[in-house]
């Protein structure tokens, strides 16, 4: 039987799914005015070293490398919305922790552990969308996901640069646990969501019968035989290995040309968001087709090609400037991101999407753990500036690369979901 939160041509008329996501993105909007104030912090703060700043991704990645499979297995077999409430209440009371760190040895371990949370809330949100919107509905979900991110870059870093140039970086990061605050307090209102209240208390509900351990299995068993998401997984696992050598040292560059401006780096994630923003009401607007490997290879050409002009600036660089390259930067971004986000969801059962957002995570967390430190060490030697422009050249080639052999790792086939169903209902 249809369910009424699936009714309408628009997810607006859905009233479950408007609050789930109405939560998700205050938590999104809390945690780039967080991120902004926590990199001015330790980067011009406290002035911490390339190699310093490389330790901040690798301590947000270790929950998701060591957690991050079980996480989707969590998410496809508990009550992905108490799950949901649980982390929200949590983060926000790290995040008060996180207001009084008095130094990086305090401030890592916080972080690691307010990461592991996430980690367990990302796979379940993802599920929960996929169980209360249609097949023809996931695009939208994606883009309105996507526009949260993208739109938070925005407000997040423009609000968070008007904060920091007259308050300290920690009232940012006290807004931040507030704002998780009100997530949880959104979720609360949500009540009687059938897929979870109902459909888990059902004997003959095959979840119920597998084993933890077996669930883990599946999800990675399918991903591997399905060609398509295994190669779009490995394309995201490349891509995500070039970029997170420069990702956490945006400061370092800044710093360079732009030593007394410390807003400069919160203008051009606002420019990033802008553009990503944009760029995805266009595919929203456009519906995304097939063709899996334009939109992924050229977002990373521009993504590329976007951090290598950043390498190019001088002291003194013009806003204008700055603000452009974010901007086309923003666009590569939403592209690769929303087309990335829709082929796992549209390529999935229903059934296994946590499991498969959960290995995404570990999958691509685990180049947190080398590449931002082999990042700090090539900056430290080498500087910011000549770092950036190899790196975006070598994502602009690994961009051309997935255009050009676009038809050899994407092929036009029916949807491996519908291909695959078979083989995990027998398994």
């Amino acid at each position: 039987m249809e369910r009424s939160t699936k009714q309408g041509n628009s997810l607006l008329h859905n009233k479950t799914y408007m609050r789930v996501y109405s939560a998700f993105a205050t938590a999104s909007f809390g945690d780039w005015f967080d991120a902004l104030a926590i990199q001015v912090l330790v980067g011009y703060r406290w002035q911490a070293g390339p190699l310093m700043l490389a330790l901040i991704p690798v301590a947000l990645a270790l929950p998701s490398i060591l957690l991050g499979s079980i996480a989707g297995v969590a998410a496809d077999r508990m009550n992905k919305l108490k799950l949901m409430r649980t982390c929200d209440l949590l983060t926000a009371l790290l995040t008060l922790l996180v207001l009084f760190a008095p130094s990086m040895v305090w401030l890592l371990p916080l972080l690691a552990l307010r990461s592991a949370l996430s980690t367990l809330n990302m796979p379940a949100q993802q599920s929960l969308t996929r169980s209360l919107v249609r097949e023809d509905q996931l695009l939208q979900a994606s883009s309105l996901n996507g526009l949260v991110n993208q739109g938070s870059k925005i407000a997040g870093p423009l609000l968070g640069g008007l904060a920091l140039a007259f308050l300290t970086p920690q009232w940012c990061i006290l807004l931040n646990a507030l704002l998780r605050g009100c997530s949880y307090l959104l979720l609360l209102s949500v009540k009687n969501i059938h897929t979870e209240e109902e459909d888990s208390k059902q004997p003959e509900a095959p979840d119920n019968k597998i084993s933890l351990r077996t669930m883990w299995r599946e999800g990675w068993s399918f991903m591997l035989r399905s060609r398509l998401l295994l190669n779009t997984m490995l394309f995201g696992l490349a891509g995500s290995l070039v970029i997170q050598v420069v990702d956490f040292q945006f400061t370092s560059l800044f710093r360079v040309f732009a030593p007394d401006r410390e807003s400069l780096l919160g203008w051009m994630v606002a420019a990033t968001g802008a553009g990503a923003v944009l760029i995805i009401l266009i595919l929203n607007k456009l519906k995304l087709a097939a063709g899996y490997g334009w939109k992924l290879g050229s977002g990373y050409v521009l993504i590329g090609g976007s951090i290598a002009a950043l390498g190019l600036l001088q002291p003194g660089a013009s806003l204008i400037w700055v603000l452009l390259i974010g901007f086309v930067l923003g666009i590569g971004n939403g592209v690769f991101m929303i087309t990335f986000n829709y082929c796992l969801q549209k390529e999935t059962p229903p059934h296994m999407t946590g499991r498969i957002f959960g290995i995404q995570n570990t999958v691509l967390s685990t180049v947190l753990i080398v590449a931002p430190l082999l990042g700090g060490v090539l900056v430290q030697y080498a500087g910011p500036a000549r770092i950036f422009v190899n790196i975006g050249l070598l994502q602009l080639l690994l961009g051309l690369m997935g255009v050009t052999f676009r038809r050899q790792l994407w092929p036009v086939a029916r949807s491996t979901a519908e291909a695959a169903q078979p083989a995990v209902e027998s398994s």
